[in-house]
């Protein structure tokens, strides 16, 4: 495998107009000792990644819209070449907001939909009419023609809304879906009580791959769950079937689970650089060290890519390679990265031998 940095979140700010349940970043509109960066550390950081790698850079936060200077941030990294998404929670969009986002050449912009009606979002999102922003943000997107995709986070509080989630998703036409599994970082580790257990994990990713199998128009993606992957391998063999899976034109581009530190990683407010945005250890601050050197060097992407270095079940199974388990989750659960995944049920095959 080549661990290339094909995707990068990029934390451009924490403060946040919503409270969400689930936040890594415990963003809300307010921070204490995280200030935005300026518009010129902005550039030298696109400036530093563009002399290395290619990426897509995803304007993350809290919420990007926030910054008064984001599309000028966007505008320069499509200039040096970089592929720039957008990520919003959409209650601040407008018809300027769409416009700015045509001019900047923004690739692509994904959404938040946590529940198929507004009770549901409202509650996971801690803000009375969030429903409604996310879908009226959607309306304006899909009139200005701007490609979308949505994700949408689960727990035991919204699982049960899950199928109609999915078929919401397709009838507002968005380009893709990704279905977060919750890891418990930052405000997440509030409802850690919440988190769907591991045999209804299994059935969860079970009922995507069966949806996922006939679907021809929206694509869709697991997240946070990278034993689909082991399971998609399962499934197509027991059936018989070659499981032809389609690709985002602006995904990572990788074909296994777990990609953090290995095709991805996050840039946080402070300059961090994160394996990915639910694992809050960093291999290196890209404010006084080149990306590339912390990209190929880092001691812990080193050993997020030695598989043969998992721990337990995740060490000794065959499908550690297209799996992986979530290095995150198993940090935020058991305080190990290495370890194996908390929520994977499968025993490997060579120990039932």
């Amino acid at each position: 495998m080549d661990f290339e940095a094909k995707w990068i979140a990029w934390e451009t700010t924490r403060r946040c107009n919503l409270k969400c349940v689930h936040c890594r970043s415990s963003s809300e509109l307010e921070v204490q000792g995280h200030p935005d960066f300026s518009f010129e550390q902005a550039t030298r950081i696109l400036d530093d990644i563009s002399s290395y790698a290619n990426p897509v850079m995803v304007l993350s936060g809290g919420e990007p819209l926030l910054r008064p200077d984001i599309f000028d941030i966007a505008r320069y990294g499509t200039d040096k070449g970089l592929r720039m998404c957008l990520a919003t929670n959409g209650t601040l969009v407008n018809e300027s907001v769409c416009t700015k986002i045509k001019e900047a050449d923004i690739k692509m912009v994904s959404l938040s939909l946590d529940g198929a009606k507004a009770d549901t979002h409202d509650d996971f999102r801690n803000q009375p009419g969030a429903f409604d922003g996310t879908m009226r943000a959607i309306e304006l997107f899909n009139r200005h023609e701007i490609p979308l995709l949505v994700n949408s986070s689960f727990t035991v509080r919204n699982k049960d809304e899950i199928p109609e989630i999915f078929k919401l998703v397709k009838n507002l036409g968005a380009t893709a879906w990704y279905m977060f599994m919750i890891v418990p970082t930052g405000r997440g580790e509030e409802v850690m009580d919440e988190l769907i257990p591991e045999d209804l994990y299994d059935e969860i990713l079970e009922w995507h791959y069966q949806m996922e199998k006939q679907e021809t128009e929206l694509l869709m993606r697991p997240t946070c769950a990278p034993h689909y992957y082991r399971i998609v391998r399962q499934k197509a063999k027991e059936e018989g079937e070659k499981f032809k899976r389609r690709n985002l034109k602006f995904s990572t581009g990788g074909s296994k689970g777990c990609l953090a530190g290995q095709l991805i990683c996050l840039i946080d407010v402070d300059g961090e650089v994160l394996p990915c945005s639910y694992f809050p250890n960093s291999a290196g601050n890209n404010n006084n060290q080149p990306f590339k050197d912390i990209w190929e060097n880092s001691e812990l992407f080193l050993k997020l890519r030695n598989f043969k270095g998992y721990k337990d079940n995740c060490g000794r199974c065959e499908y550690v390679n297209v799996c992986g388990g979530c290095r995150a989750r198993a940090y935020a659960i058991t305080g190990d990265y290495l370890a194996q995944e908390p929520f994977c049920s499968y025993v490997p095959g060579k120990l039932i031998k």
